[in-house]
């Protein structure tokens, strides 16, 4: 592809999106904040079936409405029944960063008692063709890309993406940990020095985070709003977070969560692994373990009965194999499927 021409030359006019019709569905309309209970609602009923051990908080999607870089009432449509019920819900957002790539990512759900109707690929034509908008409004030459995820058990979806040009690019992995076990004690190298998370250094964890994941497939920038949401949220728990410092620099991290609405439906506590990087001018010093090491102890020591994190089947740094040598094992998989502009 040409990276002389822009993604408004590559992709053409596109029009407004029309809602997507449905002869089951009474009502499609565009979200506003008063609907954050209405699209969690869709969206929780569909993760109990999709990937039973865990559901999105609601703070996630009252979060999303306040980001500068979306706006629901051009990005996400509602489809209600004639009973008032809400049976569906898609967006299409776009990525903040722009130095890579300029990428949007569609999400949504069809409540599992309205599937099978025809409803999802209605939605998803309305989605793709809001991303194909976005796209062609953008001067910008650098690559464009719409990417969605779909659970392993999804495969309809994945029949409907694919019919639309998209293909699976990556597999995912949820692996579990049992805290019972023991955890190896190791030593930190020389000048290396753990800590747990604090709120003061929030920018330099972002720093080092974007610089841990700069070669981490489909990772981007992360930006400093959204990421104060993450950090600053009800579920980060900074004593259970591992900070390694050289100095003042952090070179390594293992940032985790907790949300107690998810322990009923995995069957035990668990902490959240959200993330765990090494910069890249400190990899191969045993970095990694260290820092994960580091924080199951904390969250076995706060009486949690497991631990959890999400990993990229192909990871270059090979964090599937570690996790694994760690005691992680696999109890999930989803997929991302890519199309490319």
């Amino acid at each position: 592809m040409s990276n002389t021409t822009t993604l408004t030359q590559r992709i053409g006019p596109v029009a407004d999106p029309q809602l997507p019709r449905h002869p089951d569905v009474a009502t499609w309309r565009m979200a506003t904040r008063d609907d954050i209970d209405a699209m969690h609602g869709v969206i929780a009923a569909s993760d109990r079936v999709d990937h039973p051990s865990w559901t999105t908080p609601r703070e996630d999607v009252a979060d999303t409405f306040e980001l500068t870089h979306i706006d629901h009432g051009q990005d996400t449509v509602l489809g209600f029944a004639a009973d008032g019920l809400p049976v569906a819900v898609g967006s299409s957002f776009v990525h903040p960063s722009r130095e890579v790539r300029m990428q949007i990512d569609l999400q949504g759900a069809v409540h599992p008692d309205w599937r099978r109707r025809g409803i999802g690929t209605a939605l998803l034509a309305w989605q793709h063709e809001r991303a194909l908008q976005q796209l062609s409004q953008s001067e910008s030459t650098l690559p464009g890309e719409v990417r969605l995820h779909a659970a392993e058990t999804q495969d309809d979806a994945v029949r409907i993406a694919e019919r639309r040009g998209f293909h699976v690019d990556r597999w995912f992995a949820s692996m579990q940990r049992d805290l019972a076990a023991p955890v190896d004690q190791r030593e930190a190298p020389d000048g290396i020095t753990l800590v747990p998370y604090t709120a003061e250094r929030a920018l330099d964890a972002l720093e080092a985070r974007n610089d841990a994941f700069r070669d981490h497939w489909g990772s981007l920038p992360s930006e400093p709003e959204r990421w104060q949401k993450f950090v600053g949220g009800p579920f980060l728990r900074p004593e259970l977070s591992t900070l390694a410092l050289e100095g003042d620099r952090i070179v390594a991290f293992c940032l985790a969560s907790v949300n107690e609405d998810d322990w009923e439906s995995l069957g035990v506590s668990h902490a959240y692994i959200d993330l765990i990087g090494v910069v890249r001018s400190h990899r191969g010093r045993g970095l990694a373990p260290l820092v994960i090491a580091r924080t199951l102890r904390a969250a076995a020591d706060a009486g949690l009965g497991a631990a959890v994190l999400d990993v990229d089947t192909e990871s270059p740094t090979g964090a599937n194999s570690l996790y694994e040598r760690l005691g992680f094992v696999t109890t999930e998989r989803d997929r991302a499927l890519v199309r490319r502009y």
